[in-house]
């Protein structure tokens, strides 16, 4: 069933992304097919081999966090043709995060790690966004400029 957050429009252009990939996120393998299939992706596209492992690594934790927090969910890969973006979406329908800005402060953590993930995948990717309620779980959409 596809996921209501996974919209391949972005609402505020009305632009087609194109679908490139489409991952479920439950056990860590998952989380390196999703790190793989962007880095593929991003390097065929040329982009340099820096920016394409910071971005596969905030393509890490966002998808571990899925799994972790979110008790499994979603992740896919587009193509923002006209905005010369790769974009992806992560989502699950877990408990939501209660306070965004809080979670994406360093050192905040709720499972016991360091609390640097969130807010290190903010900081390596160009587009960042979170959209999250108790009752339908968080998206996240990241980009990278082409």
């Amino acid at each position: 069933m596809p996921c209501r957050s996974c919209e391949v429009t972005d609402l505020k252009t009305q632009e087609r992304f194109t679908p490139l990939a489409r991952f479920p996120l439950h056990v860590s393998r998952d989380v390196v097919q999703a790190r793989q299939s962007v880095a593929r992706e991003l390097r065929d596209r040329g982009v340099s081999n820096i920016r394409v492992t910071r971005f596969s690594t905030a393509v890490s934790e966002i998808a571990r966090n899925v799994i972790v927090h979110g008790g499994g969910g979603e992740f896919s890969v587009y193509l923002d043709p006209a905005a010369g973006y790769l974009m992806t979406v992560s989502s699950d329908k877990g408990r939501g995060i209660a306070d965004i800005p809080q979670a994406l402060t360093d050192g905040f953590t709720t499972a016991g790690g360091l609390g640097r993930g969130l807010g290190g995948a903010k900081r390596l990717a160009d587009v960042f966004e979170i959209i999250s309620s108790a009752d339908g779980g968080t998206t996240i959409k990241m980009g990278i400029k082409l």
